[in-house]
């Protein structure tokens, strides 16, 4: 379930300001997304000015984009480590994140994860004092129901991601399904995000718990860092 608002002069503000963090020689993590989409396109007039980087894809969207821009591109069995991962939210509280509205968040999290700093590009219609957006579930097709009614049991509202251009769900790059499961405010993100990863069928749950080193808020006119 992707979220709306936001200028685009915002995110390109905010994905611009986390490509400049980037140096040669660096591996960094492309994330997905329109805001992540800008730092991607930063990173290619970089790579044209004689910049030394290599990124690792989180989807194929962001596999597309770097090639077209001219990003050169790795896979994690290719390197040793990611440097900085930059990615976009649906939503921020704090350094807990909603993701997933591009369907993208199993590999985002393994990517996100593994990079020594993870920088979140956002603006500001994505902050909220308490994590509330829907939280989007992969899950394996054969269990969808059973992982839907967990969901139900955990005090979530389940729903199937369906597909707007073709009949049926939404299929991820891996294959799988998404529910989008509403919880209202979450209060205790962490105990949430334990909750649905012990959940058989679900391949990755959106929340990411604190796993952000930084926070670029882009506005029409500059943007704000948060650092933890």
């Amino acid at each position: 379930m992707k979220t709306t608002g936001g200028s685009d002069e915002a995110k390109r503000r905010a994905g611009e300001s986390a490509a400049d963090l980037v140096a040669d020689g660096m591996v960094v993590g492309l994330g997905t997304g329109s805001t992540a989409a800008h730092a991607i396109r930063a990173l290619g007039r970089a790579v044209d000015a004689g910049l030394d980087v290599r990124g690792v894809p989180t989807s194929f969207a962001s596999r597309e984009l770097a090639r077209e821009v001219g990003v050169p591109l790795v896979t994690l069995d290719d390197v040793d480590g990611v440097d900085l991962a930059i990615d976009g939210a649906d939503q921020v509280a704090g350094f807990d994140l909603v993701k997933g509205g591009g369907a993208a968040h199993a590999r985002e999290k393994v990517v996100d994860t593994f990079a020594d700093r993870f920088v979140v590009v956002a603006d500001p219609s994505k902050l909220a004092e308490t994590l509330s957006h829907p939280v989007p579930v992969e899950v394996l097709p054969d269990a969808r129901s059973t992982v839907a009614a967990a969901v139900s049991d955990a005090g979530g509202d389940p729903a199937l991601r369906e597909a707007e251009r073709k009949d049926g769900p939404v299929v991820t790059d891996n294959g799988n399904v998404v529910l989008d499961c509403e919880f209202g405010e979450i209060t205790d993100v962490a105990a949430l995000s334990r909750t649905l990863s012990a959940v058989p069928g679900v391949v990755e749950h959106g929340l990411f718990v604190g796993l952000a080193d930084e926070i670029h808020v882009g506005s029409d006119d500059g943007v704000r860092v948060e650092t933890r």
